[in-house]
């Protein structure tokens, strides 16, 4: 999928619907006029599983065209040539863009393999590839992200998966960004928000948001989990 300019970029919404619904940029009045890409992670840490994905979901629905909603922990997309959008991170197993064209994205996550890669891949301040404390994907350097970009023509990698404490953060002498937008992560990380957003000039700003006021705790039966994977 490839998309132009005009573009806002949110990331790990993890059931925080009131943050979601609180979004300036996504009123009734702006809309019709800016691209919306979601990349990943709308479910499993909150209270709010199936309100937030119906909400995005209504959202594709009513404006199918400015829309884009990506596969958490596979998808991918391309802005402008100059973008590369995806939830992890970089494969060993894939050089270009093209190879991940070719891949067949109907079908379950594997456990590893190129697509388990782009979604559960994270950069290191280490070189080259290495083995991710996640248990599934890999590290990568920024000598990796580096030859990727050059290689395929891209100017950026913007990914998601990983709480950064001001909703965004540089890496890899700015070849690499990480985008977080769900404020104080399970509801205690005391974390900022942020939203990437791409203009027609192919500039880019973060747009950084608090945590929305909370109306209480709903009546759970389920804990919030003691790790982060």
């Amino acid at each position: 999928m490839e998309s132009s300019v005009g573009l806002n970029s949110h990331d790990n919404l993890d059931k925080q619907i009131s943050q979601l619904m609180q979004c300036k940029p996504l009123s009734e009045q702006e809309c019709p006029d800016t691209n919306y890409l979601f990349m990943g992670d709308y479910v499993d840490r909150g209270y709010y599983s199936v309100e937030t994905v119906t909400l995005l979901v209504a959202i594709k629905a009513r404006y199918p065209q400015r829309i884009t909603i990506l596969r958490g922990n596979h998808e991918s997309r391309q802005v402008e040539s100059e973008i590369f959008c995806l939830h992890g991170g970089l494969s060993p197993a894939i050089e270009t863009l093209d190879n991940i064209r070719n891949f067949d994205r109907v079908q379950e996550v594997p456990h590893e393999g190129p697509m388990c890669d782009l979604l559960w891949s994270d950069p290191d301040d280490r070189c080259g590839w290495g083995i991710s404390p996640r248990g599934a994907g890999y590290t990568f350097g920024q000598d990796i992200s580096e030859q990727f970009n050059h290689k395929n023509s891209l100017k950026l990698i913007a990914r998601a998966h990983q709480l950064v404490m001001e909703g965004f953060n540089w890496g890899h002498e700015q070849n690499v960004v990480t985008i977080f937008s769900a404020p104080n992560y399970c509801y205690r990380c005391g974390n900022m928000a942020s939203i990437l957003e791409v203009d027609d000039c192919k500039a880019h700003t973060f747009i950084q948001f608090e945590p929305a006021p909370r109306r209480g705790e709903p009546d759970v039966t389920r804990r919030t989990p003691e790790y982060f994977l």
